[in-house]
């Protein structure tokens, strides 16, 4: 089911959402492992990811693999998802973004980058996105969430932009796109910070069972 979007004369017109899930790094900060493979509860990170998409009413989601994509893959193939698999992982995170963007084949009114790493992210969370999304302000292209100050993810932006960053250099992806044009940007002020939580480094995995009282584990099979 598609997200709702209230237009005029009391009518409901569908605000149609297609998210791209980025699962192809390395995971070199945290010892070369599957960091979407983390466990929490023993669901993978990059299956409650998909779930909290689900359950806010996204309508089209593409998972971008690359390093590790064939032990990641079995996490996500009961899911309704296109999987698209990054030949070149090494050329860094915007190959993937711009693979994943490509590969949404909807006609899609906006779009959302999303991490594979970001444990606490649930459906509400997406939802209040979305919903900071409807209530920009006129002219915005781009809103993302920020938590006292600093940055946190998915970013959410219209489908002009994603058409105007397929269309531009190879080596640009959103984040560039947001540093030429400024003024198109539009923070999403919250203090949710599960907003800003995901894991990058073993210190993070102290500090998430430190601060929440939970533990990330490591998959049977996956090398500690």
């Amino acid at each position: 089911m598609g997200c709702i979007l209230k237009g005029g004369g009391g009518l409901y017109s569908r605000l149609v959402v297609g998210a791209v899930v980025l699962a192809a790094g390395a995971g070199e900060r945290i010892g070369n492992r599957p960091k979407s493979l983390l466990e929490l509860g023993g669901v993978p990170l990059i299956r409650r990811t998909l779930i909290a998409l689900s359950g806010a009413g996204v309508d089209e989601v593409v998972v971008v693999l690359g390093h590790y994509a064939d032990v990641i893959g079995p996490a996500v193939e009961s899911f309704p998802v296109t999987v698209v698999r990054n030949p070149r992982p090494e050329d860094g995170q915007v190959s993937s973004q711009r693979l994943g963007l490509a590969a949404l084949a909807g006609k899609l009114d906006a779009v959302m980058v999303v991490l594979a790493d970001q444990p606490l992210l649930n459906a509400q969370d997406i939802g209040a996105l979305i919903g900071a999304w409807k209530k920009r302000s006129e002219g915005a292209a781009v809103v993302y969430p920020e938590v006292q100050g600093e940055r946190g993810n998915p970013v959410m932006f219209s489908a002009d932009v994603r058409e105007q960053i397929l269309a531009g250099a190879a080596n640009a992806g959103c984040r560039q796109w947001q540093v030429k044009h400024p003024e198109l940007v539009q923070p999403f002020v919250t203090d949710n910070r599960r907003y800003r939580v995901d894991i990058d480094t073993p210190e993070d995995l102290e500090r998430f069972e430190r601060e929440t009282g939970h533990a990330l584990r490591w998959p049977a099979g996956v090398a500690a």
